[in-house]
């Protein structure tokens, strides 16, 4: 499903002068946060440059059989550096014409129609199709849900592949969470399909009757924390599988869930799919999300520290929690950006693959730019703690965005980015070693090169 712009209900003038002043706040505090985080990697030898990124305009290969993807619902990478996508191309009205009307032979001028992909593609490193799955059918017109995704999850939104490499995915249209083997063959459901929590221990539709639509439409939206010790789900957008014990339960593979789009909390359920606990409620209070529809939480990440990453796209934060679900702080990402009538700046968050996770970095769709974070110096800041790099700008060029939205990490650190609503494509970002000190930072690499001082663009 589509995310809605939210609508503001700051005036416009006042939103575009907090905006402003917030952006210049950061170019200002932007130069010094980068000196600094240059005398901290002098102190320690110079081990730990800021993170610079090369776009890999020939990642991935042309699809076959004359596929369109249509949005990036979800991206996530598996043990052996495997890329998923989640595309929405097969849902309804996931094409946009001529998409799935036109297309052609380009070698005997002969018509051979466009269609939309597979649901799940699974590319391997150098960009090629390694697989392909999902059941694309459509409950058909006449029969209850008529027009949503009859077995995958409606609206299908965020995957991730666990430490047994099983893929899960969620669907911020649906009740939803499905977890499926590597191959495709689905194992395990959370929530019920069609069904959505109404946050008071009931039931409501999770899509207006008679529409395909799903979170555009708030329909599952009620406002509400989230139904506790019950196995509902209300417009799931995103998951993250602990491969840890629990520490509670003491037993690995707990499933966090990023309950976003119509309740608002990060949910736990073991690896059997009974509840746990639940944290996050509704309002702009410590640990608390945005009461609108847009994915409050958008994303759930567990880092290497033990601690849950959430993202609340309404308030430009992450809020991060313990993983017993006590509230530990707030990182503000861009603030005002929500502020403008855009989906805020706090879209995804990763990290870099070093032991202690060095670098954060957070996708913002509001912005059309992916943030490189101090790690340790955004979640111990006792204010204001401004990104230390970026790259990425407004437009559909190789290295732009448009609606940035969920990213994944390999294990070489290469970075992968995902596009919805007008970018509908997933970009390749390679890490790149060797750049001077003075254009790490500084955005994307022209092939082949570092960059100069461009300021991101």
């Amino acid at each position: 499903m589509k995310h809605r712009r939210m609508a503001s209900a700051i005036p416009t003038g006042i939103a575009v002068a907090i905006a402003f002043a917030t952006l210049s706040a950061y170019a200002a505090s932007q130069h010094a946060a980068q000196n600094n985080a240059a005398a901290r990697n002098s102190a320690n030898g110079g081990s730990q440059p800021t993170p610079t990124f090369q776009v890999d305009p020939y990642w991935p290969k042309p699809l076959p059989d004359n596929w369109v993807t249509g949005e990036i619902g979800g991206t996530c990478v598996d043990s052996q550096d495997h890329v998923f996508v989640v595309t929405r191309g097969f849902q309804t009205g996931g094409l946009a014409s001529p998409e799935g009307v036109g297309g052609a032979d380009p070698k005997t001028g002969q018509f051979a129609k466009s269609k939309a992909s597979p649901p799940v593609i699974e590319f391997d490193q150098e960009g090629n199709v390694a697989n392909s799955w999902g059941d694309p059918s459509i409950v058909p017109a006449g029969q209850p849900h008529a027009g949503q995704n009859a077995v995958l999850p409606n609206g299908i939104h965020g995957c991730f592949v666990d430490y047994q490499d099983n893929v899960w995915i969620g669907g911020n249209g649906d009740g939803v969470v499905q977890k499926y083997s590597h191959d495709g063959t689905l194992l395990m459901t959370i929530g019920q399909k069609f069904t959505c929590d109404d946050g008071q221990g009931g039931t409501i539709p999770c899509v207006n009757p008679g529409s395909a639509g799903g979170a555009e439409n708030g329909f599952g939206n009620v406002g509400r924390t989230g139904t506790p010790n019950s196995q509902l789900l209300d417009l799931p957008a995103d998951i993250a599988v602990d491969p840890d014990p629990d520490p509670v339960t003491g037993q690995r593979g707990s499933v966090y869930i990023a309950d976003g789009y119509g309740n608002h909390r990060v949910v736990v359920f073991d690896a059997t799919g009974h509840y746990l606990r639940q944290m996050g409620g509704v309002g702009t209070g410590p640990g608390q999300f945005t009461s609108g529809d847009g994915g409050h939480p958008h994303c759930v990440v567990i880092g290497r520290d033990k601690l849950v990453y959430a993202c609340d796209r309404g308030q430009d934060r992450i809020n991060v929690f313990t993983r017993t679900g006590t509230f530990v702080k707030a990182i503000p990402i861009i603030p005002g950006t929500a502020a403008l009538g855009t989906a805020g700046s706090a879209w995804d968050i990763d990290f870099s693959t070093d032991a202690i996770q060095t670098f954060a970095y957070v996708s913002d769709g509001g912005n059309e730019v992916m943030w490189i974070f101090n790690h340790a110096d955004a979640l111990n800041g006792t204010s204001y703690v401004p990104p230390i790099g970026g790259f990425g700008r407004p437009g559909h060029m190789a290295g732009e965005f448009t609606f940035l939205h969920m990213m994944a990490i390999d294990s070489k650190g290469n970075l992968y980015a995902g596009e919805t609503i007008g970018g509908r494509r997933i970009q390749k970002f390679t890490k790149v070693s060797g750049c001077p000190g003075n254009s790490a930072g500084h955005g994307n690499a022209p092939p082949g090169g570092c960059p100069g001082n461009s300021g991101g663009h």
